[in-house]
């Protein structure tokens, strides 16, 4: 029991991920106040109301945040919302192009009309003050080169008090710039969405009531799913993951057991 060979381990592990992504098993998800006032928030906003999305991780963070960041775009959509994407992080211009992209054609949103994409550019609290006096000053134009005047959503938009929402989707430190400028300077509202490892740092802000909810991981995920009544990656993954982790902690219970009876042996 003690010496298990590891290669029957990671046989056993890929079993718990695989078979629960083939067969489309769901577990039941149970939705947390945050990630419940996160969507409350959203949902409260009136049709039409322009919603900034901020792109801040980068690949390495994809499993857990592309869940998210599809499951509150189908929600912006399906509440008839305008989305505006930014990128912070250079590497997620990609991801959340493709969401932003794929989610649109589920709701034949138009481009230009109903969303946006403005891209990347540098320097993060520059951009977020920027955003808050003039969002010009940093995005004259959208990803591709397109004038934002000639785009009918953002012809009214010009900084923070003609957006009703931020959500920022953070796999670092940048939803601390975003609390710390979007909202103590310019009263931005704001929902954070984050990995695990980064959604305990967001609590202070949501109990100072400087941020309206957070989705903390995948499970965060699920529970947006859950929510917006749209089975996807997060409530896949998070059975994955909880069958996983059964197994993890059974294999420790059976390692401890084998040591108990060698040293009582001993």
């Amino acid at each position: 029991m003690a010496n298990i060979k590891r290669q029957y381990i990671y046989i056993v592990i890929a079993l718990c991920i695989i078979v629960p992504l083939l067969t489309q098993k769901i577990m039941p998800v149970r939705v947390s106040p945050p990630v419940q006032q996160a969507y409350d928030t959203m949902a409260k906003l009136p049709p039409g109301s322009s919603i900034l999305f901020s792109i801040d991780y980068d690949p390495s963070a994809q499993p857990e945040l592309q869940p998210m960041l599809l499951a509150m775009l189908r929600h912006a959509f399906k509440c008839n919302q305008k989305v505006i994407m930014i990128c912070n992080w250079p590497l997620g211009f990609p991801l959340g192009q493709d969401a932003l992209v794929s989610c649109a054609r589920e709701y034949n949103k138009s481009y230009g009309k109903d969303y946006v994409n403005l891209g990347y550019r540098p320097g993060v609290a520059a951009v977020i003050i920027g955003i808050g006096r003039e969002i010009r000053d940093f995005f004259t134009s959208d990803y591709a080169g397109t004038l934002l005047d000639s785009l009918p959503m953002m012809t009214n938009v010009h900084n923070s008090n003609d957006i009703a929402l931020l959500v920022g989707i953070e796999a670092g430190a940048t939803g601390d710039v975003w609390v710390q400028i979007a909202n103590a300077r310019f009263g931005q509202k704001i929902v954070l969405g984050s990995t695990a490892v980064v959604a305990p740092d967001f609590y202070p802000y949501l109990q100072a009531k400087q941020i309206e909810g957070i989705i903390g991981g995948l499970k965060g995920a699920a529970e947006y799913e859950t929510l917006i009544k749209h089975k996807g990656g997060g409530i896949a993954g998070m059975t994955a993951q909880s069958v996983t982790h059964i197994a993890i902690i059974l294999f420790i219970i059976i390692g401890n057991i084998g040591y108990l009876f060698l040293r009582k042996k001993r």
